[in-house]
Order: structure tokens, then sequence, then C-alpha cells
């Protein structure tokens, strides 16, 4: 992609340069390597031959520094170079130092370092979301209009000192986020889910659907996926727990991932796809990619909304029907909505045991009374029975997680669903947990075994497993 592209709403090129890029296209067919170092070259020529100016930053704002100093760098910068050149950071740099010696501006080390880092986000990154981008103790960054900016940080929300310039500045990065993934956020189309580079998650909406000015909510997951023991040193899971929970992976266990909104369903998710074994093909379904599965036989798969003409849409439940002629082994749902839940219960219950989704609810039986209403919402008129039975026969396993008031995420219950019992899912809880106080401000509590072996302990050891009886509190004294 041309740089114009990125910064053609950051400011003005000036008219020079903006000739030249127009004559350089034709000439995309030969060395770009020679063509760009002659660029190179014509801009040094150009900046020795511009008289040093007077200018001085009088009113010392950071904010007036950082601007003048980007436009004018903007219009020295030739629009046909390309962004992801490893030369335009070193271009930029050079033209940028030039410039702060022509204003006559001083500036120490750590100011001069800052101030270019901040240009060359805005340039070529994402503005002032990037030192958030990079900060890796940053779970989610929510933008509540151009100067209202928080961050989760170890499950709290803190206000942070980032801003936008104003309502324009907010949109241009919220092009440069949707843009590369063929994705438009304008009034006839005002949000959007869309993800980063790294995976992160993003959604955005814009006026007049929020009234604060653009709203931008990025989840951001880990550069390195959370593996096992990284949840039971976080405390989300006891070793037990996770030697049961891979032992029901193994064994073709259908399972469901519960829980509210960054409760850490799709961090569990992806802990749970890597129990699967490597000979296994996996197929995953999601609205926007950001499972990260460490398997080499993975098809992912990938929702695609309508386009401007309101055509094209590819919907979650198209494409689990679809996996079912690509030869699954597994299928992973990132998410479960509506009407694909009825689906994903038809696969279950035909041969393609061992499947993983997620779904939203606030506990086991409230993750059943969901997908009943999720089956209904696919547009058939089936009896409420109907439906129970398919759950209760599809469904072997619920993985409950919550985020509790200190912000530390963990399993609170694993269910197994038994049956039915007249109209009613039978459920049966293996695991919950316990709080037993608080501790400044923490909670403070463990999950432990209820004492009950769950029935389908035998499908479990027919994979060759067998699991000890301490897994679930069996012959332990409980306090």
């Amino acid at each position: 992609m041309s740089l114009l592209k990125r910064i053609e709403r950051s400011g003005d090129s000036g008219g020079g340069s903006g000739g030249s890029g127009g004559g350089s296209g034709s000439g995309s067919g030969g060395d770009g390597s020679d063509e760009e170092r002659s660029r190179l070259a014509d801009m040094r020529v150009r900046r020795q031959a511009v008289p040093t100016g007077q200018s001085r930053t009088a009113d010392g704002s950071y904010v007036d520094l950082k601007v003048r100093v980007q436009n004018k760098l903007l219009s020295e910068i030739d629009p046909s170079m390309d962004a992801q050149s490893p030369e335009v950071r070193a271009t930029i740099e050079e033209l940028f130092n030039t410039i702060l010696n022509e204003e006559g501006i001083v500036l120490n080390r750590r100011d001069r370092q800052q101030l270019f880092e901040s240009i060359v986000a805005e340039i070529l990154g994402y503005g002032p979301l990037e030192q958030l981008l990079i900060d890796d103790s940053i779970t989610e960054i929510m933008v509540n209009g151009p100067k209202n900016v928080y961050i989760e940080r170890a499950g709290n929300l803190i206000r942070t000192n980032v801003t936008f310039e104003d309502e324009p500045h907010a949109r241009r990065v919220i092009d440069r986020i949707v843009s590369p993934l063929g994705r438009r956020v304008d009034e006839t189309s005002p949000f959007v889910d869309a993800r980063l580079k790294d995976g992160s998650r993003v959604n955005v909406i814009i006026p007049p659907l929020a009234l604060d000015g653009a709203t931008i909510t990025i989840r951001k997951f880990s550069k390195t996926p959370f593996q096992v023991e990284d949840l039971i040193r976080f405390g989300s899971m006891t070793p037990e727990i996770a030697e049961f929970l891979r032992a029901c992976v193994i064994g073709r266990l259908n399972i469901i991932v519960s829980g509210g909104t960054g409760s850490g369903k799709t961090t569990l998710l992806n802990v749970l796809s890597n129990f699967i074994p490597d000979d296994e093909r996996i197929i995953t379904v999601e609205n926007a990619a950001e499972l990260q599965i460490r398997k080499e036989h993975v098809v992912r798969l990938e929702s695609r909304p309508a386009n401007i003409e309101g055509k094209g849409e590819i919907t979650i439940q198209d494409l689990v029907v679809n996996t079912l002629r690509m030869r699954p082994d597994r299928i992973v749902v990132g998410e479960c909505r509506s009407g694909e839940a009825l689906d994903m219960l038809q696969a279950m219950n035909t041969g393609h045991d061992g499947s993983l989704t997620t779904a939203h609810s606030n506990s086991p039986r409230d993750t059943l009374a969901r997908l009943e209403v999720m089956c209904l919402m696919a547009g058939m008129d089936l009896p409420v029975r109907a439906i129970r039975e398919q759950v209760a026969s599809a469904v072997d396993l619920i993985v409950h997680q919550e985020r509790l008031r200190d912000g530390t995420r963990k399993i609170t219950a694993i269910t197994e669903i038994q049956g039915m019992e007249g109209d009613v899912i039978t459920m049966s809880d293996i695991f919950v947990f316990e709080q037993t106080g608080i501790e400044a401000g923490r909670v403070i509590g463990r999950i432990r075994p209820t004492g009950l072996r769950p029935k389908f302990i035998e499908r479990i050891e027919a994979a060759g497993i067998h699991l000890p009886p301490s897994v679930f509190g069996i012959g332990q004294a409980r306090y």
C-alpha cells in the first residue's frame, strides 16, 4: 500500500511531490530498490536547497511542536514510497533531524526520541494508540471519543492521558485499522468488527450511533498464546482441573465454554483446542479470527459482512454447515450467538464428537437456556422439548468462566450434562469455585471437586486415559 493512502488525510502533502508521485506510477515495473534510493537522494538534494528558517517553539507546546514538525515532514515525503519498506523509517528519521535543525528546535535526547516515535506512529502506525498496543500489560483499549481513552490492566479499568487531536484524527486511525481488511466505516456502515495484524479484536462504532464521538474497543491477545501452565500460574485453574480437561478433549467430549464478556472464554478455548491430538483435522469458524491454535492441520474460516449493496454476507451459520463437507475431525466455533447453535448441535450429534465452542451466559444452567433461544433463532419451528433433547444428547460438558470482582478470571464451575428427566435437562457439578473471603481487595477461594465422578468417565478411559480418583476429590478429606 502506498504511503499516500496512509497519510493523505493526515496533512497537506504539498503540490510538488504530489505531481511527481503520479508520474512514478508507470515506472513501477523497474527495479523498485533503485527507484527508492533515487527518490531518497532527490529528497536530500531538495532539503539542502531549502534555506534554514528562523521559527522557534515560543510557546513550548508539545502538541503544537508535533503538528508543525509532522506536517512539514509529510510535505517532504514522497507519497509513492512504500510505507512497509525498511528504508522508510530511516528516511523519516533523517528528514526529522533536518527539520528540527532548520527550525532551530533544541530538545534533549529523551524528548527528541519521544517526538520522533510519536510522529512515526502517526505516519506508519495507529497514532496515539501505538504506545498502548505495544504495552503487553494492557489487555483492552477503550476509546470513548477522541479525548477519553481507557485501558484494562490486571482486570482493572484505568483512564490514560492519551488523546486524539480531534474527531477527524480518530477517524484517520480507524481507517488505517479497517482498510487493509477490506472493511469500511462511514455513515452507511457506522460500526464494524475487525482485527489487527497481531490478532487483536477491534470493534468500531462512530456517530451518529456513538453520541460522544468515534468509539474504539480493542481486545488484545498475548503475542505468545497462553498455555495451560500459564492459567495454572494465574490461578484460573488447578493442575487437577487441567489434567481433567485435557482428558475430556482427548476423549472427544463436546465442550461449551461459557461466561460473561471479558471472562477469558477465548483464552480458555485456545488452551483446550491445543489439547487436540496432532493427527486430527481441525476447522475453526469465527466472526473475527482470533483463535491461536498451534497445530499443523488447521483450516481457519471467517464470516463476511454484506457489501455496500447489502449482498454477499456469509454468516457463521453458513460456515458451520459448510464445515460438515470438509471432513473435519474437530469443529471449533469461536462463539455461538444465534442460529448457528442449532447447526453446531446437529454436528455434535452426527459423528463430529470433540467439538468446542463458547457462549455468553451467567451460569451453566443459563447456558442451556441460551442454547434453546439460539436454536429458536435459526427460524425453524421446533418444539422446546425437541431442542432440549438435542442439547442433552450433544453437549457433554460446560466449563463456566467468570471475571471476579478483583478483576481475576477463574473457572467457577465444570458441569456435566447427564440427560433428560421429563422435560428438564439434568446436570451435575464436577468442580465448583468456593469463595472463602476477600483480603486486601482480592477474592480468596479455590475451585474444588464435588466428589462426584462423571458418567462419561468410561469414554475417557476408552481413550487410554486413567484419571486417579483424587482428581474428583474421592478419598480425600473435605473441609
